[in-house]
């Protein structure tokens, strides 16, 4: 029997530790408890949000709705000659997920070390870091429908993929609740090393032929060296998308900024590091109130304690219209606004 709790603080649920409340919250532990769930019609016609590690979200009031907090677990595995499908739960926390991959010797994830959230967000954001994305590794994954109450099995194409966005966040949105997903990966290491640092910490370490488990160790290190631990600092990560513009658009800004930090996509794009682009207009370190940008990584939103959802929101905002009148770059922000 499924136990719907009333006004349940959210504080514990988010990494910002905004301290807000939702007014119904429930648990799911096992997929068909979804079934269960939405036979009562109150909670088909109410105001939902899903909920995993908490890790992308920023609350700017209390949530009037329910509020489902995916707790499914379970980690499988099948391997077909040097192919290996892996099948994790929603609710696995994503590290945990990396670390069985890379311990088990299936390469594919290790670039995605460290990376806060739960394995049920992963394909709704299609996350990402230092050169990998969600969508290179993912197969397929299992979702229930809410309006008929069944499951569907969504491939890579039907989750149309995109920088840090899917299906799920767009026509999808709020239709479907991921309880597992499938990822292809293999006994064979292809190593991505040339985004970011990992090549020269490498090199640091003495590594010249690493192994899938230096890569996850050093990306990690990398990441913990930038970022602050959301146990004892509130924040979501990365705040902003990095910004991708057309090619002139970048010339323009590179011909005023030579030093701009730009990678260039597969497309003809160009993409912006966004921390850099928020340093460069003073805010690394900075403190607003009871928030602020973090001392090593500008594009890191944090609570310094106390702040409230709209205070980080109000800071993200006079941010945005900073980058935007130095270098005519519009930010958007990459953390999921709960209004």
């Amino acid at each position: 029997m499924l136990h719907i709790q009333q006004n349940v603080s959210l504080k514990n649920f988010n990494t910002f530790g905004i301290d807000v409340s939702a007014k119904y919250f429930v648990e799911i532990n096992r997929a068909e408890e979804l079934i269960e769930l939405f036979m009562d019609p109150q909670w088909t016609q109410m105001e939902r949000l899903v909920l995993g590690g908490g890790s992308n979200v920023l609350f700017r009031k209390d949530f009037a709705g329910l509020v489902i907090h995916m707790n499914i677990h379970g980690i499988d595995y099948r391997i077909n000659n040097q192919q290996v499908l892996v099948v994790a739960g929603a609710g696995e926390i994503w590290n945990d997920l990396v670390n069985y991959c890379v311990d088990n010797g299936f390469a594919g994830m290790e670039n995605l070390s460290l990376i806060p959230g739960s394995v049920g967000a992963s394909p709704v954001q299609n996350i990402g870091a230092y050169g990998v994305e969600l969508k290179d590794i993912f197969l397929s994954c299992n979702a229930f429908e809410i309006a008929t109450g069944e499951f569907k099995t969504f491939s890579k194409a039907d989750c149309q993929f995109d920088y840090r966005d899917s299906i799920f966040k767009n026509d999808m949105k709020g239709h479907y609740i991921i309880v597992s997903v499938k990822f292809e990966l293999s006994l064979v290491q292809n190593l991505r090393l040339n985004y970011g640092a990992i090549k020269d910490e490498l090199a640091n370490r003495g590594i010249t032929n690493p192994t899938i488990k230096d890569v996850s160790k050093v990306v990690s290190h990398i990441r913990v060296s930038k970022l602050p631990d959301p146990s004892t600092i509130g924040n979501a990560g990365s705040f902003f998308k990095n910004p991708v513009i057309p090619k002139d658009e970048f010339d323009i800004v590179r011909e005023h900024y030579p030093d701009v930090v730009n990678y260039a996509t597969a497309d003809g794009y160009v993409k912006l590091a966004a921390g850099w682009l928020i340093e460069q207009c003073g805010w690394k370190g900075k403190v607003v109130g009871n928030t602020g940008t973090w001392h090593n990584q500008a594009l890191v939103l944090v609570n310094h304690g106390g702040a409230t959802g709209r205070e980080v929101y109000n800071l993200s905002s006079q941010i945005i219209d900073s980058v935007y009148s130095k270098f005519g770059v519009t930010l958007e922000r990459e953390v999921n606004v709960i209004n």
